[in-house]
C-alpha cells in the first residue's frame, strides 16, 4: 500500500464534494503566511470522531508509514508502535492570514515561508523541500544542504514554523539543531519534538566556522558594535576582546540575519559574527576569519519527516526516545531504565531532562512529618542501537515497565562522515 492509498480515506467520507470544497476554500486564503498562531479547524468524520486538519494529515502519514513498515519488515513497525506514546489529543496548529490595520489583506513583503496554497509533495525526481530556521547564509542552511544535497531549502523565522511546515505538507523535511559542543542542548527543540508528531530520520553534524563581517571598506578599528546570536558571541568572546576591545556586543536572533541587517541598513560602525557564506550573500567583507575560540565547535542537527524510516542493521544506527517515570517511584526509576540498556551493552550517547509540562511538581511524604515537592521531568535518551535489533526491542520492553509514558522519536543512521574545521561550507 502506498502513501496515497491512506489519503484516499479523505474521499470516502459521506460529505458531498461540493460541500467539502466549499469548506476548504473558506479555510485557506489565497495568500497566507505560516506563523505560530494556534487556531484549529475541526472536521467531523462519519464515525463521530472530530479532529483538526493537522491531526488528520499527521494520522494519514502515520497510517501510511505503519502499513508500509508492516509490508517491508514483517511487522517490525508494530513492535515500535507498541512502545510509542502517541495520543489522540488535538494539536492546535493553524494558518493565519497576514492582515493590515483596516482588516484587509495587506501586501506582504518577501518573508520566509510564504505560500499561495498547501502544495502537494514533490513528484518523483523533484528535489526535496527542506525547512530550516533562519535566513539564507545561516548554519542551519548549510546543515540542510549537507543532509539533503540539491534540496529546495525553505527558511523559517522560528523553530515552531519549521515543524508546522512539515506537518502541513509545505515542506518534506526539516533540519533543526538540538545541541552544540560548546553551548549544550537547544531546549526549545527538545520540547517541540514532544509537542509535534514528526519522526527523526537522520542526523548531521556541522563544524561552526565564525567570521567577523562588515561593509566593504570598514576597518576593524572603526567597529563600535558587534551583533550576532548570543551563542555566537559567547563562542568568539576571546577573539572579539582582541579584535574589537571597545565595541559593544548586542544579541541578535540569528547569525546570518545579523549580517543581512548590516547590509540592509548600510551600517558602517557595526560588524556581525556569521559564516563566510553570509558574507558572500550580503556583499560583506571578512575582517577576520575563523574567530571561534574553540576549534572543536560542532553543532548537531536532526532531520525530521512525517514518516519514520525502516530501521536496519547493516550500518550504525542511533535511536532517540523520551519517557516519563511512573508516579511515586522516585529516582530509582531512572536507575532501572539505565540498567535496562547497560545489561544489554547498549551505549547511551545522550541523556537530557526537561520539566514535565502537564505535571511539574510531585508531592513526597504522607503528611506525618510534612510534605516536600519535587520537580517531575521528561527524559530524552539517545542510544547506539537500531530498533531492528532484538536487544533494543527488549530494552524498551523493560523500560516500558518503569515508565508512565514512552515514545520512540526515531531510529536513524548515525552521521559517520568525516569533517574538518576549515569552513562550514566545506563540511
Amino acid at each position: 500500500m502506498q502513501a496515497a492509498t491512506s489519503c484516499d480515506l479523505k474521499f470516502r467520507s459521506t460529505t458531498p464534494t461540493a460541500r467539502r470544497n466549499k469548506r476548504f476554500s473558506h479555510a485557506i486564503p489565497k495568500r497566507v503566511s505560516v506563523t505560530c498562531g494556534y487556531r484549529s479547524e475541526s472536521f467531523s468524520f462519519p464515525n463521530g470522531v472530530s479532529v483538526n486538519r493537522a491531526d488528520w494529515q499527521s494520522s494519514c502519514a502515520i497510517l501510511s508509514s505503519k502499513v508500509a513498515s508492516v509490508e517491508n519488515s514483517g511487522g517490525l513497525a508494530d513492535k515500535i508502535a507498541a512502545v510509542n506514546g502517541h495520543t489522540n489529543g488535538s494539536v492546535n496548529l493553524g494558518i493565519v492570514a497576514v492582515e493590515s490595520t483596516n482588516g484587509k489583506l495587506a501586501p506582504v513583503p518577501v518573508q520566509p515561508l510564504t505560500i499561495t496554497d498547501l502544495s502537494p509533495a514533490p513528484l518523483h525526481g523533484s528535489s526535496l523541500r527542506v525547512a530550516y530556521q533562519g535566513v539564507p547564509g545561516a548554519y542551519s542552511e548549510a546543515a540542510a544542504g549537507k543532509a539533503y544535497p540539491n534540496c529546495d531549502a525553505i527558511p523559517c523565522d522560528q523553530f515552531d514554523v519549521a515543524f508546522q511546515a512539515v506537518e502541513l505538507w509545505i515542506a518534506d523535511r526539516a533540519v533543526l539543531p538540538v545541541e552544540n559542543s560548546l553551548g549544550g542542548s537547544i531546549h526549545r527543540n527538545y520540547d517541540l519534538l514532544l509537542r509535534h508528531r514528526l519522526h527523526i530520520v537522520g542526523e548531521v553534524q556541522i563544524p561552526v566556522h565564525h567570521c567577523l563581517l562588515a561593509l566593504p571598506g570598514v576597518r576593524t578599528a572603526c567597529v563600535s558594535r558587534v551583533i550576532s546570536h548570543p551563542q555566537a558571541l559567547a563562542q568568539t568572546e576571546h577573539s572579539l576582546d582582541v579584535l574589537t576591545p571597545h565595541a559593544a556586543r548586542e544579541a541578535f536572533h540569528d547569525t546570518a540575519a545579523a549580517a543581512e541587517y548590516i547590509a540592509a541598513n548600510n551600517l558602517h560602525d557595526t560588524a556581525a559574527v556569521a559564516s563566510s557564506r553570509a558574507a558572500e550573500l550580503y556583499n560583506l567583507q571578512i575582517l577576520a576569519d575563523g574567530i571561534q575560540d574553540d576549534p572543536g565547535n560542532v553543532t548537531r542537527f536532526l532531520m525530521l519527516a512525517r514518516e519514520p524510516i525502516i530501521p536496519r542493521t547493516d550500518r550504525p544506527f542511533k535511536t532517540s526516545i523520551v519517557f516519563a517515570a511512573q508516579e511515586h517511584k522516585g529516582t530509582s526509576v531512572l536507575f532501572k531504565v539505565l540498567s535496562a540498556f547497560a545489561f544489554r551493552d547498549i551505549s547511551l550517547t545522550k541523556i537530557e531532562s526537561r520539566p514535565h509540562h502537564n505535571r511539574p511538581l510531585r508531592v513526597v511524604g504522607d503528611g506525618s512529618f510534612g510534605t516536600a515537592k519535587n520537580f517531575e521531568y521528561m527524559f530524552y535518551v539517545d542510544f547506539e542501537a537500531s530498533m531492528a535489533e532484538p536487544r533494543a526491542q527488549n530494552a524498551l520492553a523493560e523500560v516500558q515497565e518503569y515508565t508512565s509514558f514512552l515514545r520512540v522519536l526515531g531510529s536513524y543512521p548515525m552521521d559517520m562522515t568525516p569533517w574538518s574545521m576549515t569552513s562550514t561550507e566545506d563540511a
